[in-house]
């Protein structure tokens, strides 16, 4: 199982545990505000862009070509920009952080 940390503009805090899954499954079964993942989790809304520290991308990855597309037309987006529904949880990624850009 691995935990991960989202976090709000506000700075508040929301932990969750997950073992398998996308980042926007787990985000939007938990009612986590600013995830929304509109299309389904199939890389065509960008509704579930997040911004993942620099140091955590070594564990989560850097985006694939239809990804880094998609992220071109997302607001706000920069080298640290991933959509929560091409992250794949994996017990590797046990502590990272993703800060919910539209919270």
């Amino acid at each position: 199982m691995a935990q991960f940390t989202f976090i709000y503009r506000d700075g508040a805090k929301t932990i969750l545990q997950a073992s398998s899954g996308s980042v926007m499954e787990l985000a939007t079964t938990n009612n986590i505000r600013g995830i929304d993942g509109d299309c389904g989790g199939v890389c065509s809304c960008a509704t579930c862009h997040v911004h993942v520290p620099p140091d955590f991308m070594d564990k989560v990855g850097e985006a694939n070509e239809i990804e880094a597309d998609m992220l071109e037309f997302a607001d706000e987006a920069t080298a640290y920009s991933r959509l929560a529904c091409q992250i794949q949880i994996s017990e590797a990624m046990d502590g990272v952080h993703f800060e919910v850009v539209n919270s």
